[in-house]
């Protein structure tokens, strides 16, 4: 099960870039164009792909195997966790027609 492992250290590294493309939203970066697009674009689509099927692939591993901390640490589960509930987050609540007005 390492590609398990590999699979989750690639969706932390997703989320960190989804929580720096989400600070761009907070501050304003000048100057640096090209770094940032970099950023969002891995943010937004290595996020929306890796996070939830990195949380979809925990969820079988646990349903079959009953023992994912013999796989994966802890501390990366609960990290990717979280970032999948902030990615949803964003998408559910900031992008509601009905918090722009």
């Amino acid at each position: 099960m390492r590609w398990l492992l590999f699979l989750s250290r690639v969706a932390f590294l997703a989320g960190i870039f989804v929580i720096l493309s989400f600070s761009t939203l907070i501050w304003d970066w000048e100057g640096q164009n090209s770094i940032i697009s970099s950023i969002i674009f891995a943010g937004y689509t290595l996020g929306l792909l890796l996070i939830p099927l990195t949380c979809l692939v925990y969820l079988v591993v646990l349903v079959i195997k009953r023992k994912l901390n013999n796989y994966v640490p802890v501390w990366l589960v609960a990290a990717n966790l979280v970032f999948l509930f902030l990615l949803m987050l964003h998408i559910f609540y900031f992008n509601d027609p009905y918090y722009n007005q």
